[in-house]
């Protein structure tokens, strides 16, 4: 598999980032027609959750596409962290729907929102990882993409790690306030497509 092409790394990581991100919708439920409108207002943090999910899930996805285009091979390597990555994508739903539910009916919402941030943040180590392996020494790097545009690229990914460590100290103080600066945190990222898409043209 040394210097094999991307293309089917791309096709396997796009289908499980289309899953992940379809059954977060799953996610929602209503358990009484009776007062429908109640319900539905009740639910708000089954939408806060999905969204800052789903927003995730899509910013992951697209700055995954720009950066394999980036690449010239892949090894075994980078096929076992990027298998990691999707494991941590495809994980998501289960805490997002611990969090809906634990804020809805006032539970245990500290771990609920725990391991919806330790879930945010070790996708970020593994993200994190999977670019620096591929980006370091240009390993993988195709000889036509400019030095700055892995530079830039290893800019965009800096501030990650400790963005959603943040969030997930901030779960045990105020979980809302943890799963608002994860929403915050993807706010921030969706300009970050945009800039993977100048460096790589």
């Amino acid at each position: 598999m040394e210097g094999s092409g991307t293309g089917r790394l791309e096709a396997f990581s796009d289908g499980v980032f289309a899953i992940a991100a379809t059954l977060l919708v799953l996610e929602f439920s209503v358990k009484s027609f009776g007062n429908l409108g109640g319900e539905l207002r009740h639910l708000w943090p089954s939408y806060l959750a999905y969204a800052t999910s789903f927003l995730t899930i899509g910013i992951i996805w697209m700055n995954h596409h720009f950066c394999v285009e980036t690449m010239g091979r892949i090894d075994r390597t980078l096929m076992f962290l990027n298998l990691l990555l999707l494991m941590t994508v495809s994980f998501l739903p289960f805490p997002t729907r611990l969090v809906a539910e634990s804020i809805q009916r006032h539970g245990d919402e500290k771990s609920a929102v725990l391991a919806y941030a330790a879930t945010f943040l070790l996708m970020a180590v593994v993200y994190n990882v999977w670019w620096r392996y591929a980006s370091s020494g240009r390993r993988l790097i195709a000889e036509a993409v400019p030095d700055r545009a892995v530079r830039a690229i290893s800019r965009a990914f800096d501030p990650g790690v400790p963005l959603y460590g943040i969030t997930f100290a901030l779960a045990f103080w105020s979980p809302v306030a943890s799963v608002a600066l994860t929403f915050a945190i993807a706010a921030f990222y969706l300009p970050s497509a945009a800039l993977f898409d100048r460096v790589t043209d």
